[in-house]
């Protein structure tokens, strides 16, 4: 990698502000106190490491859980000045870890050439919300060290060796105080740092998870970057170019993208700025769409492809199963917020523009049966969604002239606000009866369903809206489907499937997931989709409340608590085993339920996993039954 050349010493760090409402306001600068802004910790410190890899000075870096849940992240590239700061008058590295917005990536005469850490907090922020932080840095022949209790230096940067090498190792055990649980998860963080490696050609990113017997290890280092990235992410789809497509442009704003086509429905598009995954893309992601849309037209107009003068291919029908990745370089970017979820800098789409409009027409001219191949999908794309305007037009002539354009099986709740409102959507008639019967009229609304349900994962649109499985989801929601959906129109602030805890159940959830998924991502996105958890056992015994239990463990506990002698154990097949009450008390109730809300915080393995259930492909299917086959605790045969 190029190197950026220039000094990076104690004079280009700079201070703006000190550290006091980090650990009054933790959200604000991490997101939530939660098991994902715990994660965010870990990953403002790597950040760091991989700034140093963009600036041409980083091969490798290491993360450890290390049992306790302590992190350790290092690094071999320049490591942190050590010399007084002219301003504050202590190290830089100190000042680095203590002062808020304190860091080499501020101006044209930083220390960095491009960085995801614009704001200059992520070291300090960690080191706040940090029972305590341990940094050794080795650089200018010695080895230094420093240390912390939550924010607070401890132990003064001191020499205490000599090294010829090159690097900061940062330690560090986040505060119970402040978060929800220390427990991180070793695949949430796997899946990050594969994605940071793809995104930096020939950086290894090793991860280790130290805290129990068998360790597990993961190693990244991929030289084909976004190509890469790309392949592996259509590892288990069926490709129309074999070979992604790749856009390389270097300038004010390097810019790096990579394409591929499958015979998939949906489109997954992944945009990065510095590294920094732009959740919510900007104005890089924009330039991108209205690029393709143009190039895959007026190719498609200049080779007859399109017989009429006047038609044109939407973007949507374009997008219909590209998987693309987005990377830019931008060295004063302009970002939402700390968590940097979309990019504001409006002169980057017209470089995006101008980058893709030259190099995609040139690939299309140069490789006619990939272009073809793809316009024949997008055409055919275009054909569905007119029919599926058309299915939706009928749908909503339909519920003009009945008397309700609610779903008839659906029986409503009396209040109107979506946000005190939630619907549960119930697996057969029987434990429908049970759950209207059991429900609080007031807030809780019952659409029961019956019978196996629709693969959107094999369908199109027009095929969904003549769905009469899904019809009824569609509108009891009221906000739409697909591009159509819209969050502010929802009738329900929360969304419960409550299925059977059996095969069946788990495979209606699945379904439904992959709806919601596919063709309502704001929903899960916004956090109102939830799985109900009924119970597994009941517990009777004389002169004794009965007991529900949720899981095997539950049901030990309780055992080995109240005596295993004339008890009495149900075992729950189904939701319809329950009276109305019993459904009330153990899944319905707000007080006593259990709820599980599902997320999306990772949506690359989201997709993965969706595809691979539901997708055509059998063998990645069995391959994951095989891999998680240990996990199932409870399958009814």
């Amino acid at each position: 990698m190029e190197k950026f050349e220039h000094e990076y010493k104690a004079d280009q760090i700079q201070v703006l502000e000190g550290l006091e409402a980090v650990r009054k306001r933790p959200g604000m600068y991490i997101g939530s106190v939660s098991v994902r802004g715990l994660h965010h910790l870990v990953y403002e410190i790597v950040d760091n490491s991989v700034d140093e890899a963009l600036a041409g000075y980083c091969n490798n870096i290491n993360v450890t859980i290390e049992p306790g849940n302590i992190i350790s992240v290092e690094d071999d590239g320049r490591g942190i000045p050590v010399d007084i700061h002219p301003k504050t008058k202590i190290s830089a590295a100190e000042t680095v870890y203590t002062k808020l917005h304190a860091g080499g990536k501020f101006g044209g005469d930083s220390g960095y050439k491009v960085s995801g850490g614009l704001h200059g907090v992520g070291a300090s922020v960690v080191n706040a919300l940090s029972d305590w932080t341990e940094v050794t840095i080795q650089r200018d022949g010695g080895i230094y060290q420093m240390a912390f209790e939550r924010g607070k230096i401890t132990k003064k940067l001191e020499k205490i060796g000599n090294s010829d090498k090159t690097g900061t190792k940062v330690r560090f055990l986040a505060d119970s105080s402040i978060f929800e649980t220390l427990e991180y998860e070793y695949e949430v963080l796997e899946n990050r740092f594969r994605e940071m490696a793809f995104l930096t050609k020939g950086l290894r990113i090793t991860i280790e998870d130290q805290r129990e017997e068998p360790y597990k290890k993961a190693d990244f280092c991929y030289e084909g970057g976004l190509n890469s990235f790309v392949e592996y992410l259509n590892r288990n789809k069926e490709k129309i170019n074999a070979k992604p497509i790749y856009i390389e442009k270097s300038g004010e704003f390097p810019i790096e993208i990579a394409i591929q086509y499958t015979t998939a429905y949906s489109e997954n598009l992944y945009s990065f700025v510095n590294n920094i995954n732009t959740i919510e893309g900007g104005t890089h992601l924009e330039g991108f769409k209205r690029s393709l849309t143009k190039v895959f037209n007026d190719y498609a107009k200049s080779h007859n492809i399109l017989k009429e003068k006047d038609q044109n291919l939407l973007g949507e029908d374009i997008r219909e199963g590209i998987t693309a990745v987005i990377s830019v370089k931008v060295k004063e970017p302009q970002f939402e917020g700390q968590t940097k979820t979309k990019l504001g800098n409006s002169e980057v789409t017209g470089t995006v523009m101008s980058a893709m409009n030259e190099e995609l027409a040139t690939y299309l001219e140069e490789n006619p049966n990939v272009a073809k191949a793809i316009l024949e999908k997008c055409i055919s794309a275009s054909r569905a969604r007119e029919a599926a305007r058309k299915a939706r037009e009928l749908v909503r002539k339909k519920n003009a002239m009945e008397s309700s354009t609610l779903p008839g099986k659906l029986a409503d709740c009396s209040g109107k606000n979506p946000e005190e409102c939630e619907v549960f959507i119930v697996e057969g008639d029987s434990a429908g009866g049970s759950a209207k019967q059991g429900r609080d009229r007031k807030f809780q609304a019952i659409l029961p369903l019956w019978g196996k349900m629709l693969n959107v994962e094999k369908s199109r649109a027009d095929k969904i809206y003549n769905n009469d499985k899904l019809q009824p989801v569609i509108l009891a929601v009221g906000a739409g489907i697909g591009n159509d959906f819209d969050i502010t129109k929802i009738r329900y602030g929360k969304v419960i499937i409550m299925a059977d805890a059996d095969v069946d159940g788990a495979h209606i959830r699945t379904l439904l997931l992959t709806f919601f998924f596919r063709y309502m991502r704001p929903l899960v996105e916004n956090g109102n989709v939830y799985l109900a958890q009924p119970p597994l056992y009941k517990l009777s015994k004389k002169g004794m409340k009965d007991i529900y239990c949720y899981t095997d463990d539950e049901l030990e506990a309780k055992l080995k608590e109240i005596g295993r002698e004339n008890v009495g154990i149900q075992r729950y097949k189904g939701l319809g085993e329950m009276n109305p009450e019993q459904l009330w008390e153990t899944t319905m109730n707000p007080e006593t339920r259990v709820l599980i809300k599902v997320n999306i915080d990772d949506a690359i393995k989201a997709d993965e996993v969706f595809t691979v259930l539901m997708g055509d492909d059998i063998e990645p299917r069995r391959k994951f039954i095989e891999t998680n086959a240990k996990f199932v605790k409870n399958l009814d045969i």
